[in-house]
């Protein structure tokens, strides 16, 4: 038995850093995981043997995904992404950042559209900071200073579980010796959250009105009386009482997820909810971060943008990058049919996309580069198995403030797999070949 430390958890954009896994040298199994959550905890359990797992690379023949070897796979990868007049490459978001950037270089030479989970979560959250700015800092800094911590639109209790007891509400900080006792939290969701049910205050606002509270906020301190009784299903009486608190307090942070980015308005809601912590900043110190969801997904925005330029949503056809979230994103690009060979690295967009672009997908080649069976890799040309990283490789990875942290290794990959980065290596050097580069 071996005992791995300090583990980083490749689960979710809160990459905690604290585990200990506990090995079974002779059979490379894990056995226990201390300090993760129940989602983390499950990850770790799922790189052990499972016949959901795929070990070897397979190649569909005759309607059946059948074992093959790897120079059979990566030729036959090959040959469909240098026939593909557009191809799509998508995903990245649960993988190291070294192979986020060999993604980067594989859609260069193939001058594909590259795109990562960003375009269907918080997308419009880098639109917004792209118009505006955005006032930030750590989760270590709101750890030691925050006083009142708003979550809008997020529920980190089932999507972040360790991000309260870890950063945002019971852990006591350096100026916050009492933990919970010293923070004010406020949850501004439709639904009565077990985030909010736990709050000091919950603020039920209407379904796609976000828009309207914030701006009704932004009025207020700025000394305008509301003139209706309500604003977006919220009482005036209760926006006072919100303002009055952000006013008082010594430290405030903005936590926000999906409700705001995936809701009516889309970026203008993250637009205004930045003007109003900057606004915020005329009473007192407030701040904002997004909750990202995929461990990697601020790695693979800040990878794609520091080769590219551009966090997501990238076209290479010309030779160079260009970005329009919209035109180069995979959703529609999908819907109306326009990729006619799709690489899937680390995603399974079968899962989560609109059926009808999950149907023009799977109507063209497809290329999964997948540890486990997803819907995506069932109905995959190719299937490339790949070690999970974080567990079965290192690397980097970025939390949701971007502050970039080292993945730690604490078993071997099973059978024939190899890691993301040395899959794509291969699939470049082949794709070079092919198309007669050096």
């Amino acid at each position: 038995m071996k005992t791995v430390y300090d583990v980083v958890c490749p689960f979710c954009g809160t990459l905690c850093d604290d585990l200990e896994v506990d090995v079974e040298i002779a059979t490379d199994k894990v056995v226990e995981v201390r300090n993760a959550c129940q989602i983390g905890t499950a990850k770790y359990y799922s790189s052990n043997p499972s016949p959901h797992r795929y070990e070897k690379p397979m190649i569909r023949k005759d309607g059946k995904l059948t074992e093959a070897s790897w120079d059979e796979a990566i030729e036959k990868a090959a040959d469909i992404l240098t026939a593909a007049k557009r191809p799509l490459l998508y995903g990245f978001s649960s993988t190291e950042c070294e192979a986020q950037g060999k993604g980067v270089e594989l859609a260069e030479i193939l001058g594909s559209i590259l795109d990562n989970t960003a375009s269907v979560c918080h997308g419009p959250t880098l639109l917004a900071e792209q118009d505006v700015g955005v006032p930030t800092s750590t989760l270590g800094e709101y750890k030691n200073r925050a006083d009142l911590v708003i979550f809008w639109g997020s529920n980190p209790v089932h999507a972040h579980p360790r991000h309260l007891g870890r950063y945002s509400e019971f852990i006591r900080g350096y100026f916050r010796k009492d933990g919970r006792n010293d923070r004010y939290v406020v949850v501004v969701d439709p639904r009565n959250t077990h985030t909010a049910q736990i709050a000091d205050m919950w603020i039920n606002v209407n379904p796609n009105e976000d828009y309207e509270l914030m701006n009704a906020i932004r009025a207020v301190l700025r000394g305008i009386d509301l003139d209706d009784e309500n604003v977006a299903g919220v009482p005036k009486d209760k926006i006072y009482e919100l303002v009055d608190l952000v006013k008082k307090c010594n430290y405030g942070v903005i936590f926000f997820g999906m409700g705001l980015t995936q809701t009516l308005s889309h970026h203008r809601n993250i637009d205004t909810a930045v003007c109003m912590t900057r606004e915020l900043n005329d009473h007192t110190k407030f701040l904002i971060t997004p909750m990202r969801g995929h461990y990697n997904v601020s790695g693979a925005n800040t990878v794609f943008t520091w080769n590219t330029g551009y966090a997501y949503s990238i076209d290479f056809s010309r030779g160079y990058p260009r970005y329009n979230p919209g035109e180069f994103s995979s959703v529609p690009l999908l819907m109306n049919d326009e990729v006619d060979a799709s690489l899937i690295v680390a995603s399974d967009p079968a899962s989560n996309f609109p059926q009808d672009s999950v149907r023009n997908m799977f109507k063209h080649p497809l290329i999964a580069i997948e540890p486990h069976e997803t819907p995506t890799s069932a109905f995959a040309d190719v299937v490339l198995p790949a070690a999970i990283a974080g567990i079965e490789c290192d690397g980097t990875a970025y939390r949701m403030d971007h502050v970039p942290l080292r993945l730690r290794k604490v078993k071997d990959a099973p059978g024939e797999c190899l890691t993301d980065k040395e899959i794509l290596e291969r699939l470049i050097k082949k794709v070079k070949e092919k198309l007669g580069e050096k």
